[in-house]
């Protein structure tokens, strides 16, 4: 698939490692930085998203997302594991839950520009799923930095080009994505987060997130692989 990301926030908070391992496959490794693991809230929006070399559809190839994440590994292969992800389209989440085997709950969205920065809401709507909610208003403090360079806590965090996932019967996926190195910037948020990391057992700590912005990338995403 194709998919044009906008407008991303990369909230980050350090989260001692065994509170998250419960949460995953055995096969899978929880990858630490400076002795933490770490937990992101990222909500962006999705345009263009279609099938390779197809037009994009009408009512699927655009809408707001708001997912929740960790990162882990499979031997050398490093990634992305969500606990959860909301969309503001339930058709796409029905494909997500079915083909894809992520954890997407149906939610009210909405993504607005606000001067240079962004306006964010999302409500939780999915039916037999936990509240979760996250109302705030982020944006760039500063011009977009040169890529991360390798064993920097930004590449550490964002340069992870694949993602894992866990189907009913237990079976673990993986699934490559490719895209240009992030054109990271510095960032400022007000965020009021509800709900979303309780589910799990997860309190956020006390303490101002790290945080990284990015107006636009274009991503390639493959199907998934069963590994387990």
């Amino acid at each position: 698939m194709f998919q044009r990301w906008h407008d991303l926030l990369f909230a980050h908070w350090p989260i001692p490692a065994h509170v998250l391992r419960p949460l995953l496959p055995d096969r899978l490794q929880i990858e630490e930085f400076d002795g933490s693991a770490w937990i992101g809230i990222v909500p962006f929006r999705m345009t263009s998203v279609r099938l390779r070399f197809t037009p994009p559809v009408p009512g699927f190839a655009a809408f707001p997302e708001l997912n929740v994440r960790t990162y882990v590994t499979d031997g050398d292969k490093s990634g992305v594991w969500f606990l959860s992800l909301d969309a503001g389209n339930p058709l796409a989440v029905a494909i997500a839950r079915r083909w894809y085997h992520l954890p997407y709950f149906r939610a009210r969205m909405a993504c607005e520009a606000n001067g240079e920065g962004i306006a964010y809401r999302s409500a939780r709507v999915h039916r037999g799923a936990p509240s979760a909610s996250l109302v705030g208003r982020y944006g760039p403090t500063g011009p977009v930095a040169e890529p991360a360079a390798s064993g920097t806590f930004e590449h550490w965090l964002t340069e992870r080009y694949c993602l894992y996932a866990r189907d009913r019967r237990e079976g673990v996926w993986r699934g490559e994505i490719d895209h240009a190195p992030w054109p990271l910037q510095p960032a400022e948020a007000e965020l009021q987060v509800d709900g979303l990391t309780d589910g799990w057992g997860i309190s956020l700590p006390p303490r101002a997130p790290v945080l990284h912005f990015s107006r636009r990338i274009d991503v390639r995403a493959w199907s998934l692989v069963r590994i387990r």
